[in-house]
Parts: structure tokens; sequence; C-alpha cells
């Protein structure tokens, strides 16, 4: 399972990373079109997002001035996810495995049974819900204590496999948003 999973995050990443620049900018466009549209959303106060990194879907264009509490992960040691609300002077920070992440010092800390959303990225993912993320399990913890939160996986549609090697410690997703729509499970 683990060298699957190896070569489908392999796979996810050189599909996300060969979308040309045009197409890369109308399926963000499409994918935050979708995520609008999802009553989740719409409903939400408290989000944890994330900041595009390694060719990632942007949401930034939805995420800016959305009027709600939108939070970022920040890696901790023991593979810990924490969800932070960026301070508005000097908030971000180059954080751990080269990602944007806010600044924990500085930083408002959401508790993850506070969310209403969570939109986490994905490297692969199938249409029955399952998500390969980077390899080192912060979601998969982090998940189980968002008691409360919609969870929706975020990709492109060149990310889709057939069946996600995913094990009994990966977190099933209640949906996937892609620039063609959005799948849905619950």
């Amino acid at each position: 399972m683990a060298q699957a999973k190896a070569a489908q995050r392999r796979q996810g990443i050189a599909a996300r990373r060969a979308i040309s620049p045009e197409a890369r900018r109308a399926a963000d466009a499409a994918i935050c079109a979708h995520i609008a549209s999802l009553p989740a959303w719409q409903t939400a106060r408290r989000v944890l997002a994330y900041a595009a990194f390694g060719g990632e879907p942007d949401l930034a264009a939805l995420l800016e001035g959305c009027g709600k509490q939108t939070a970022y992960p920040v890696c901790g040691q023991g593979f810990t996810l924490t969800a932070a609300l960026p301070a508005p002077v000097d908030g971000w920070e180059v954080g751990a495995y080269g990602i944007r992440t806010p600044v924990l010092a500085r930083a408002e800390t959401l508790p993850p049974e506070t969310l209403d959303l969570v939109l986490a990225p994905c490297t692969a993912f199938d249409e029955a819900g399952r998500r390969v993320g980077m390899g080192k399990g912060y979601y998969d913890r982090f998940l189980p204590r968002c008691a409360r939160a919609a969870v929706y996986g975020i990709a492109y549609e060149a990310q889709k496999v057939d069946a996600a090697a995913a094990g009994p410690l990966d977190v099933r997703l209640d949906g996937i948003i892609t620039e063609r729509g959005i799948y849905t499970w619950k």
C-alpha cells in the first residue's frame, strides 16, 4: 500500500504541475466558484483553508476578503496541525516544508471543534471520497477532531485516480471539489 500511495502522490503532483498557467487560472476560478456554491461555505463562519504550494489549486481569490474567519494550517512537531488566523501585520512566514504559513507566535488559533468547514489539498483522490495527501498524516490526525466541520478535498481533475491507496488511518472526506464540479458522498 505504501508504494502504491507514493506512486499516486508522485503522479498527482506531476499532473497538477503539468497544468499550463492559463488552464490553471481557469481551473482555480472554477474551483473557487464551486466552493462558493456550497451550502457549507455559505453558512460557515470558521474555515480552515491552505496557502497554495507546489501547484495546488489556489483559493486566494475566494478567501481574501470573504468575511469568514479563515485559518491556515501550521505544521508542528509530532506531525501536529494547528489552525491559525494570520495576524494582519507581519502575519506570514515560510514554515515547514517551505509552505507559507501564519506566524504562530502572532496568530490566533482556532480549536478544531470550532471549525465549520475544512478545505484540504490533495495529491490524488478517487470518487469514493478517499484522499492522498503529502504523506505525513497531518490532516488525518487533525480531521477527526473537527467534529462539526464539513471536510472537502481540493484538487484538479487530472489528479483523480480509479482507487486511491488509502489505509485505515486515512480520513474519508465529505466531498472533493475540482474544476469540473463537486463529488459528494453524504
